[in-house]
């Protein structure tokens, strides 16, 4: 990906003809590269289990809760409730204000809510902070992916849109350097809260620069700026060609400028409403957060008793299955990245269920448990977890896409929360062995789910794709 952007950029500055196309790539890489990431460590500063779920014990401890089991999993998780109600007000948002607006006013939650965790002094108080958090994490995890799909050139919205995935793995990796201290240093959490708060500036101040998306543009009459963002992006030759495209699209599929919920039950977007909301729910039913769940355990029982370094191990094998799929995913295309992740994910949990149920040899079953947990987590890094989310704004079309999103995102944050809340219950009853070997079946299912009911989007404009669906030529 770093190769094929150099060439682009040394291909660019030879085109001293056309300093618009030049300046203009080189800002949308430059946000790309920069933005994504840093939104993407929001996201993992302030919601993931390397800030809460750490410190929770010092939380409880300093806010009068210490003990209460409720409580603590209360404090952690009430980040969900709120990222359900951010994903579902997402879509109407946006098609009102637009993708920069409506990023910049929900940064105001991200901010906000971390501060006030930071500054709790009562249960009541991180609560409030954690909601607020969530409401503007549901909020604008629904408008990355999309906002990505229609602002890069066809030919590359894919390795952008893995950009998320990478960050998110950097973001990982940051927060748990950052919450080294806290093992050492009981109010360290709230110095994890404020630095969580700061790249929500960045994140507003940098969206004050970004382009706003000429697809929305479009819709809402803008053809003039839409053309501009158009030729600074993807260059003179297209400007006419997509513009065409888009007022094609938006002709076929009418003059309103927003869309309604009920709509999302007619063909084809009730079809594309399916596939999304099922994707996520397979995503999260495979067990990718359980598994990360039992990493540390996993690796405690072959000697790495360290907690941050069996979470290294887990966030640089994550880093590379990014990086691999940033490099395949416009090869491969997303069907094969989808099937071929939920495979390796099956073959992974059924080979750890087979060192868990036939210890032959002891060590060779605490390899064999390594061996398939890294396995795992490279298999989802390279399909299931980036493909998901960009794959359905590219099948939505342009009238519903926001709505399509949020409901497909409604539905990854009550799965995930249900995944939560059972799985340990389950894995306490049934035992590790049979929780595993069901995530593996789950894996398989979406691998067949995958081949039966997705469509490929590779190389193809999201006119493209809408016009197709609409005519039905791939829904047979």
């Amino acid at each position: 990906m770093t190769i094929t952007i150099y060439r682009q950029f040394r291909q660019l500055r030879s085109w001293r003809n056309f300093p618009l196309i030049w300046d203009g790539y080189r800002l949308f890489l430059m946000y790309q590269l920069l933005l994504w990431p840093i939104f993407s460590l929001v996201i993992t500063l302030v919601c993931s289990c390397r800030v809460m779920n750490g410190p929770i014990v010092s939380i409880a401890r300093e806010l009068g809760f210490e003990g209460n089991s409720i409580l603590e999993g209360l404090v952690v998780s009430i980040f969900i409730a709120g990222a359900f109600i951010g994903s579902i007000v997402a879509g109407p948002l946006v098609d009102k204000f637009g993708y920069r607006r409506t990023f910049q006013i929900f940064t105001i939650p991200l901010i906000l809510g971390a501060l006030v965790s930071a500054q709790a002094h009562s249960l009541d108080e991180i609560l409030c902070g954690r909601f607020l958090v969530g409401l503007g994490i549901g909020v604008n995890t629904v408008l990355v992916p999309i906002y990505i799909s229609e602002v890069a050139p066809t030919k590359y919205r894919g390795s952008l849109g893995t950009l998320c995935q990478i960050g998110t793995c950097l973001g990982i990796i940051f927060s748990l350097l950052l919450g080294i201290p806290a093992e050492d240093d009981p109010h360290w959490w709230r110095t994890m809260l404020y630095v969580a708060s700061m790249p929500g500036f960045l994140l507003a101040l940098g969206m004050q620069f970004a382009v706003e998306s000429p697809r929305w543009l479009c819709k809402v009459g803008r053809l003039d700026d839409a053309k501009v963002v158009i030729r600074n992006i993807w260059g003179g030759s297209e400007v006419e060609k997509a513009v065409e495209d888009f007022q094609s699209v938006m002709k076929n599929s009418g003059s309103k400028l927003n869309s309604r919920w009920l709509e999302l039950l007619d063909k084809p977007h009730s079809r594309v409403a399916f596939i999304g909301g099922s994707l996520f729910v397979l995503q999260q039913f495979a067990g990718i957060n359980g598994v990360l769940y039992f990493s540390s355990l996993t690796f405690q029982n072959v000697g790495i008793t360290s907690g941050a370094q069996a979470s290294l191990y887990v966030g640089v094998t994550n880093f590379a299955g990014a990086l691999c799929a940033s490099y395949l995913i416009d090869k491969q295309g997303r069907k094969k990245l989808l099937i071929g992740s939920y495979l390796g994910m099956a073959v992974s949990m059924f080979l750890i269920v087979y060192s868990v149920g036939f210890p032959l040899d002891e060590d060779l079953s605490q390899s064999l448990s390594i061996l398939g947990t890294l396995m795992y987590i490279f298999s989802f890094a390279i399909g299931a977890g980036p493909v998901t989310g960009l794959i359905i704004p590219e099948l939505s079309s342009n009238r519903t896409r926001g709505k399509i999103m949020g409901f497909s995102f409604s539905v990854h944050w009550v799965s995930n929360f249900l995944v939560g809340l059972f799985f340990l219950d389950l894995v306490e009853k049934f035992g590790v062995g049979t929780v595993y070997a069901s995530f593996g079946s789950v894996s398989l299912l979406a691998a067949a789910f995958s081949h039966l009911f997705t469509v490929e989007t590779k190389g193809r404009s999201l006119e493209e794709i809408e016009l197709s669906l609409n005519s039905r030529d791939d829904l047979s």
